[in-house]
């Protein structure tokens, strides 16, 4: 069960990825917890990544990809994977495309998570960090017992830079011209579904689960 995840950021992709990965027994990838495996690990890939990012730079598209290969060639994927974050863009998606071909493999299941942006950037803009131990809620759908006060450490409550409208409203741009161009790349591979990331988390997770099932 070789599984893509598809969204715009604040979707709520990352969550539905953690419960299908629970459920079927199958390794949740992120590009960077790849990353910082890697770097932590001091694999000669780590160090490329590494420089790169060091110096401010994006890791390119070349290392990204033998960072993800590498990885799911471990064990642990022999039943399958779920990746959350890659590929972004559609030479990388052509690249991750051609190397499982090369491995007499394919992506399986590519699901979207569709949320309207300004669902997204309500959604996002509603987000509460602590600044102490880092636990996060939500004014709406999360909030803690005490107003802008953190209930497992009582510290005090942030509005991160990332989840501000302005910084979200680029981050939306960024996904709209680099990443969405991969739902109809997937899409005419037949292998998209996309379920409506508006509903209940539960309710999302039940409409995966239909034809991850079948």
């Amino acid at each position: 069960m070789k599984i893509i995840m598809l969204g715009a950021p604040g979707a709520g992709k990352g969550t539905q990825a953690k419960m299908i990965a629970e459920k079927y027994e199958i390794p949740h990838i992120s590009t960077g917890d790849i990353f910082r495996a890697n770097i932590k690990n001091n694999t000669e890939l780590g160090k490329k990544a590494k420089a790169y990012m060091d110096a401010g730079q994006l890791v390119p598209d070349e290392l990204t990809v033998a960072l993800v290969l590498d990885r799911i060639k471990k064990a642990d994927c022999v039943k399958g994977y779920i990746l959350d974050g890659f590929p972004r863009t559609i030479p990388q998606a052509d690249a991750l495309d051609s190397a499982l071909n090369d491995r007499g493999e394919k992506i399986e299941y590519a699901i979207n998570v569709d949320v309207p942006d300004e669902h997204i950037i309500k959604r996002m803009s509603g987000r509460r960090a602590c600044s102490d131990c880092g636990a996060t809620y939500h004014v709406v759908y999360n909030p803690t017992k005490e107003e802008g006060v953190c209930d497992a450490c009582h510290g005090s409550l942030v509005l991160r830079d990332d989840d501000k409208p302005e910084t979200v409203k680029k981050r939306l741009e960024v996904y709209h011209e680099q990443t969405k161009p991969l739902i109809d790349h997937y899409g005419a591979k037949n292998v998209l579904h996309t379920v409506d990331g508006t509903l209940d988390i539960d309710v999302v997770f039940a409409e995966i689960n239909k034809f991850l099932g079948e």
